[in-house]
């Protein structure tokens, strides 16, 4: 513990021979970590700043977590090699977009379909098996798999409207790896840019919309300033993202700490939860900046169909990601069977 100069002179005063035969107390030096997110600085003052505020104020002088938002340190598709070696102790992003050399990488993100709604992500990890599955994939590359949380559901956002699957053709789109493989057979032409770019890109019709995020994320990073309409059809319920860290930085740390960065990350799950599930609804309401357009559902109900196709492809890659496709198939015909509220077709 720290002991100030003040301090130290009253209980000197108070205490006498007895406090000054006591054994020295040597201060110890603040634990530091750095932690860099995926997500860029309006954004991540939603996703990550609440979460590292909370455990700096409850850990104080014992450990702090400094903040860094996308690209600052590293670029976002380097961000696992960063964490492997150690360059940088902590990581909130998802599997693909950090480029994870694991059999799980594919899944992270916008996996299309998996999820309908928020609340199946932290079922699918907590209740059917894919925490397991993650801790042990990201322990055979040095890394800490923390935890794995829901964030948006993922929609075109678009310059121009989209009514039919007709007008994905030649739509150049910022969106995530697998994403963009699953969306390339409708046309779809997948574009890499700075997170940061992406604004610009918008404006200057280098990209002609992105399927990164829902409409809540448009607004709060500046993206419907920039853009037109919003397709109500989505390629996926949430997206699905994590907390890591390097691993020999974590059993570096003391039990209650790793109990504490672990409880302020769930927190954060839960308010990404609220935040974005309110938010998709309000915007979609009372929000001008973009027209709501959709594609009908018996036309949409053919990406539904290619999505499937689209699981067996990655099941047939590896045994672990066949593991993980059966867990998303039962996952949803126990959802399907069970009816109101879990499905609703």
């Amino acid at each position: 513990m720290t002991t100030t100069r003040r301090k130290f002179l009253t209980t000197g005063a108070l205490g006498g021979a007895a406090a000054l035969a006591a054994p020295a107390v040597h201060a110890q030096s603040t634990i530091r970590w750095r932690l860099q997110t995926y997500a860029g600085a309006s954004l991540g003052a939603q996703v990550a700043k609440p979460a590292i505020d909370m455990f700096n104020a409850i850990a104080g002088d014992e450990m702090q977590i400094d903040l860094f938002y996308a690209d600052q340190l590293v670029p976002t598709g380097e961000l696992f090699q960063a964490m492997q070696r150690g360059t940088i102790d902590a990581v909130q992003s998802d599997d693909d977009s950090m480029a994870s050399p694991t059999e799980v990488t594919v899944f992270g993100g916008y996996f299309p379909f998996a999820s309908r709604y928020s609340l199946d992500v932290p079922a699918l990890f907590n209740n059917w098996g894919l925490n397991e599955i993650w801790g042990e994939e990201y322990a055979k590359v040095g890394v800490k798999h923390i935890s794995a949380g829901s964030w948006d559901p993922c929609h075109f956002i678009t310059s121009t409207p989209i009514t039919s699957l007709a007008d994905l053709q030649g739509k150049r789109v910022f969106t995530f790896p697998t994403a963009g493989r699953f969306l390339s057979q409708f046309g779809v032409v997948p574009v890499t840019v700075p997170w940061e770019d992406v604004e610009i890109a918008l404006q200057t019709r280098e990209i002609d919309g992105v399927a990164w995020c829902g409409i809540t994320e448009a607004h709060e990073v500046g993206w419907a300033d920039v853009t037109s309409h919003f397709l109500t059809n989505n390629i996926s319920g949430a997206w699905i993202g994590h907390f890591f860290s390097n691993m020999e930085r974590w059993n570096e740390l003391p039990p209650h700490l790793q109990v504490l960065m672990t409880t302020c990350f769930e927190q954060s799950h839960y308010y990404r939860q609220h935040w974005y599930w309110a938010g998709e609804a309000r915007l979609r309401t009372e929000s001008k900046k973009l027209e709501l357009t959709s594609i009908p559902d018996a036309e949409w109900a053919t990406v539904e169909t290619a999505a499937r196709a689209f699981w067996e492809e990655i099941a047939a890659e590896s045994e672990t990601k066949a593991k993980v496709v059966d867990i998303f198939r039962n996952y949803n015909a126990a959802m399907d069977q069970a009816g109101r509220p879990y499905r609703y077709s």
